[in-house]
């Protein structure tokens, strides 16, 4: 009975989800993903299930049920989302029937990317190295277009008069959805979300993919250590952004602007 029900669980319930996501107008890797995060039982299940017993309700053999059912779920569904990308993959041929023709829910009818003759450079991430990018690329007169899979920092980014939209950099179709034509440069400041560079990574497959959909200006690409810096350039970045190396950089030469002025006096 427990199998069973772990089955259950781990499969039907992100299936329901994901047709009910569908029918809302949802894209189905965006069902699939919100599919998984619901593919375990809580240990509300075990309260409920107690005060059940306590009732008089339900028999005491049903606790240890739901007791290995909760096991089952919560191990291995932290798996499922630990290695999502990699599911829909494999899952993403047989998926077709949960979308709708058009994924109206995600799609964007006013903003489906940079205007060539406005934007330059499409920026993907408005963390806080993404912001300061921005904001210091609008200072010297280049409007960036920024995208964010945030809406809250996208809703201040609009605030602020920015140009953006949100945007799942993770998802290998999106790029196909984006209007490249003026772009000279793509600029992808998200932070490393491992300790080592995954193939499932989003800057990797933001270059793939952009190389893929025909892509001919120039990536510069974030690297928060050197042996992500030497992946990311052999993988098709021209230009590799290191925020700490960076900082440190500049902050020496301050330091040694200021050694050479005390000096002099």
């Amino acid at each position: 009975a427990a199998l069973l029900l772990s089955a259950f669980v781990l499969v039907g319930n992100p299936l329901i989800v994901l047709a009910i996501m569908g029918f809302m107008g949802y894209r189905k890797r965006t069902g699939f993903l919100a599919g998984l995060t619901v593919a375990q039982i809580s240990e509300f299940s075990l309260i409920f299930v107690a005060a059940g017993i306590a009732a008089g309700h339900v028999d005491e053999s049903v606790l240890s049920v739901v007791a290995l059912v909760g096991i089952a779920t919560i191990t291995l569904s932290t798996y499922m989302i630990l290695y999502s990308e990699r599911l829909y993959a494999l899952c993403e041929p047989l998926l077709a029937i949960f979308e709708r023709a058009v994924p109206h829910r995600e799609q964007q009818e006013d903003d489906t990317g940079p205007r060539s003759s406005l934007h330059e450079v499409l920026l993907f991430g408005l963390g806080r190295y993404g912001l300061e990018v921005a904001r210091s690329l609008a200072e010297q007169g280049v409007r960036p277009f920024a995208i964010d899979f945030d809406p809250e920092v996208l809703r201040i980014w609009h605030a602020a008069g920015g140009a953006g939209m949100y945007g799942d950099a993770a998802d290998p179709e999106f790029p196909e959805n984006l209007s490249l034509g003026g772009v000279q440069w793509v600029v992808i400041a998200l932070p490393a979300l491992s300790a080592s560079l995954t193939h499932d990574d989003a800057r990797l497959i933001l270059i793939e993919r952009l190389r893929a959909v025909g892509f001919r200006g120039r990536i510069a690409v974030r690297a928060d250590t050197p042996s992500d810096a030497v992946t990311l350039r052999e993988r098709g970045a021209d230009l590799i952004l290191q925020p700490y190396a960076d900082a440190a950089t500049r902050a020496v030469e301050e330091l040694a602007l200021t050694r050479r002025a005390s000096l002099a006096t």
